[in-house]
């Protein structure tokens, strides 16, 4: 039996005045897929920091509500939002390497986290390349800049920069939208895999992808969660109306 990894409750979160997501109810299990769809503006990004508590970062805003990483509450006050991230790691949008050598990249994390012995830094850079397919690609070129990647490689590389500090959720904010068909195919098998290790969300606008690589969907629209199920469900027999337009393309 597959468990909720994680558990949101009653999350409503406000940027000021502005009530940005209302009475979100979800449940995330364990080592699937679970993509979060809908037209831009509709909250999956915002949503999505949520769950690592990205949106602290952020002025004016306010959150209500529980979100339970394995029962845990990560909004309580006692909660390291260093080791939350940690635990909860994220891949945004547009590629974003460090300024320096792939390896540095990522060994940053680890180092970060005090991982000092040079034998144990090896192990994690070569294990998160591998399990970011990218090692033997780089293997070779581990001093040179990360820069020096394509942009698909460039994701892959921050992928694996993330799945170096050992985390059980990967949190994915539209991926694959600013790269080439091919290295798309490349990022969609990769998460394929990582489910097998990690709990995975990704934010996507691509139906297609969407349905190809999420095992559940949450469909957002103004906010709300309006509706949520197995993918298949979603996008074979969805229940609300609105669903099914946006699905088949009438709207967002």
């Amino acid at each position: 039996m597959i468990e909720g990894k994680i558990w949101v409750e009653h999350l409503n979160l406000y940027y000021g005045r502005k009530h940005a997501l209302i009475d979100i109810n979800l449940k995330m299990k364990e080592h699937l897929i679970t993509a979060l769809i809908g037209p831009s503006g509709c909250g999956k990004s915002t949503f999505l920091k949520c769950l690592n508590r990205m949106n602290d970062l952020v002025a004016n805003t306010r959150i209500e509500g529980k979100i339970l990483l394995d029962g845990e509450n990560i909004y309580d006050k006692r909660v390291d939002t260093t080791l939350l991230r940690k635990k909860v790691g994220m891949v945004f949008q547009q590629p974003n390497p460090f300024p320096m050598s792939i390896y540095d990249n990522i060994a940053y994390g680890p180092r970060l986290h005090g991982v000092k012995n040079r034998e144990e830094l090896n192990r994690r850079v070569e294990e998160a390349l591998k399990g970011a397919a990218i090692y033997d690609e780089v293997k070779d070129h581990m001093k040179k800049s990360a820069f020096s990647l394509s942009g698909g490689q460039q994701q892959r590389l921050c992928i694996a920069r993330a799945l170096a500090v050992e985390p059980e959720v990967l949190l994915m904010d539209e991926p694959t939208s600013a790269l080439d068909p091919v290295s798309t195919l490349k990022i969609e098998n990769l998460m394929k895999r990582l489910k097998k290790n990690y709990t995975v969300v990704v934010v996507t606008h691509n139906m297609q992808q969407a349905a190809r690589v999420a095992d559940d969907t949450a469909f957002f629209l103004a906010g709300e969660v309006v509706e949520f199920g197995s993918a298949d469900q979603i996008f074979c027999r969805p229940l609300d109306k609105r669903t099914e337009q946006y699905i088949t393309g009438r709207f967002g």
